[in-house]
């Protein structure tokens, strides 16, 4: 029972600092990638995706001179 309290005070002392720098806890829920399916379904939303990008010479363009700006960038450094 001891050891427990230290680690909820622990615990408790880390939240309040985090929150006195001005954090706050959030939860995500994010997909369970060891479900059976899960790589099958990634596979095809990306080919989904991939399909539609193809498609699209605006977006290819955008991303291009985003690519060569980050280039830029780094040569700035």
């Amino acid at each position: 029972m001891v050891a427990t309290n230290d680690v909820k005070n622990r615990v408790k002392k880390h939240r309040a600092a985090l929150r006195a720098a001005g954090l706050r806890p959030i939860q995500i829920w994010v997909p369970d990638t060891r479900q059976p399916g899960f790589a099958e379904e990634a596979r095809r939303q990306c080919a989904v995706v991939a399909a539609a990008d193809a498609g699209d010479r605006d977006l290819q363009d955008f991303m291009d001179a985003a690519l060569l700006d980050l280039d830029n960038d780094e040569g700035d450094a």
